[in-house]
Order: C-alpha cells, then sequence, then structure tokens
C-alpha cells in the first residue's frame, strides 16, 4: 500500500514538475483566458469524473452548502490567482522565479500559520525563514527589482492552504466546488475575449484548442493521483515529495529553457536553498525525536 501511495505521490509531483513544458505551447494567450479556461475545462472533467464514480448526488448533498460556497468560494480566487500567475510566468519566460516560489512556499506556510492561527515558530525555523527572507532581498536589492513573481505564487498558494485547513471536504469535491465558484466568470470572460478581437479558443487552429481543452485534464488528473497518494502514505511524508517540482521545474528553467541564472541570481537561491535545508533537517529530527519517546 505504501509503495503504491509513493508512486502516486511521485506521478503528481513530477507532473506538476513538467507543467512548464506545457503552458509553454500556449505562449501568445492571455494569462487570465488560460487560468479561464484552466477552470472550466476543469470543472468538465471533475463532473465527468463524479458522474462516473457515481459521486456526483452525494458531491451535491454533502459539499454544496453555503458554509462551503463561502470557504471554498474565497479559496477557488485565490486559486485563480495562482495559476493566473504561473501561467503568466511560464509564458513569458519566468520558469525559474516560479521554482523559487514554490521553494519558498514551505516556509511561507509557516509564517502564515503563525500570524492566522498564533503557531509557535521552533528556532531553527526562524534560522530558515530568515536564510530566505535574505535571499529574497538580496535578489531584489541586486536585480533591481521585488521577485513578485515568487512571493505572488508563494504567498496565493500559502493562503489557498489556510483556507483549505478551514474545510473538511476532500481535494476532488473542494477543488469541484472551487471551480464550479468561478465556472460562470470564466465562461464569460473567455466568451467576451472570443468577440472583442481577443480570441484563442473558437477562432484559433485544432492544435491550439486542443491545448486549452487538455488544460482540464493536466489540472485534474495530478489532483487525483496526489488524493490516491494522501490515502496511502502519512501526510507527514508526503510533504518532502513537494520539493520535487521546483527542482525540477527549476532545472527546466536552466537547461531546456535557457533563462538567465548568473552568480548574482546564485547567491539569492542559494540562501533560499540553505534555508530549506535547515527546514527540512529541523522538521526531520523533529520527527525523529517524537518517535523515539513514543
Amino acid at each position: 500500500m505504501k509503495n503504491t501511495g509513493n508512486l502516486f505521490a511521485m506521478g503528481a509531483y513530477i507532473a506538476w514538475a513538467i507543467f512548464p513544458i506545457y503552458w509553454k505551447q500556449l505562449s501568445g494567450i492571455d494569462a487570465l483566458q488560460l487560468s479561464s479556461h484552466r477552470i472550466v475545462w476543469s470543472l468538465v472533467v471533475l463532473v465527468i469524473w463524479l458522474v462516473a464514480t457515481g459521486k456526483l448526488a452525494d458531491f451535491w448533498r454533502g459539499a454544496v452548502t453555503w458554509a462551503n460556497l463561502q470557504v471554498y468560494g474565497l479559496a477557488g480566487v485565490l486559486l485563480a490567482a495562482n495559476w493566473s500567475i504561473y501561467v503568466y510566468a511560464v509564458t513569458n519566460g519566468h520558469i525559474i522565479e516560479t521554482s523559487l516560489g514554490y521553494f519558498i512556499n514551505p516556509l511561507v506556510s509557516v509564517l502564515l500559520g503563525v500570524v492566522f492561527l498564533r503557531e509557535r515558530m521552533r528556532a531553527y525555523q526562524w534560522v530558515a525563514a530568515f536564510l530566505a527572507a535574505a535571499g529574497v532581498l538580496y535578489l531584489s536589492v541586486t536585480l533591481g527589482k521585488i521577485p513578485t513573481i515568487a512571493l505572488g505564487l508563494a504567498f496565493t498558494f500559502g493562503l489557498y492552504g489556510f483556507m483549505k485547513k478551514r474545510s473538511s471536504l476532500n481535494s476532488t469535491y473542494g477543488l469541484a466546488l472551487e471551480t464550479g465558484v468561478l465556472f460562470i466568470p470564466a465562461f464569460a470572460f473567455i466568451a467576451w475575449s472570443e468577440t472583442t478581437g481577443v480570441p484563442s479558443f473558437l477562432h484559433s487552429d485544432l492544435r491550439t484548442a486542443l491545448y486549452l481543452a487538455g488544460g482540464g485534464l493536466v489540472t485534474t488528473i495530478p489532483l487525483l493521483m496526489f488524493a490516491q497518494a494522501a490515502q496511502r502514505i502519512p501526510l507527514s511524508h508526503l510533504g518532502f515529495f513537494q520539493y520535487v517540482t521546483p527542482s525540477a521545474t527549476f532545472l527546466l528553467g536552466v537547461f531546456l529553457y535557457r533563462e538567465p541564472f548568473d552568480s548574482t541570481r546564485l547567491i539569492g537561491f542559494a540562501l533560499v536553498w540553505a534555508g530549506l535545508l535547515v527546514f527540512v533537517a529541523e522538521s526531520v529530527f523533529v520527527m525523529w525525536r517524537t518517535e523515539q519517546t513514543r
């Protein structure tokens, strides 16, 4: 069971890691249009999945409540913002910066827990956060601009995770509700775009149309694999797989797409990586010590 869970986890994170290759095929299309298509087609795929598995009625009875609509509506807005920033970055040559965002995301999540949930950070977690912040500050000063894409991705996804802590639905039901809440505005934006001189779907070539529609599949399949993994292995183990995605994305940006990565960027990333190493090492030690005292 655990080996199967590990395979599902690796499949999900590897799929997320190679996302840039997919979205690069749609360079030139507005990021809001791409995110809107992703919302619409993800909902289509999820509804088909719910029907095929006989869970649509259960979803409608148990998930579609006013309380859930409020929580998942806000979560959906955060997710849509995250998707928009991501596809903009990928299609405009900022893949390396997206990896930076997801490297610092775990530390951002810890900080959000301190701010909103009054959680206490351990000493080495503060060290990790300081090193990551130093790396971001160094990049901002030396490059003359704040890495807004990285910070935008880290904070929108971190806040999205915070909102999910307030919910009780599984990931499939949750995403179905989030995309369902956003379906009408997303579909309306697509329709408006198709009739105002900036079409991307009905007026584009077949290949582009297929890639846009396929965005639903590439979004939901990793999610379903992740859900299966979460059922089979402990979340503490699952968390360590998350570093597969930014690591592979970073390599894609440097070696496949040849984005600039000079010594200045290396120093900034090295500080972030050092913070992440401290964070992971401290987490492993705390887990080990907890196991020893049981």
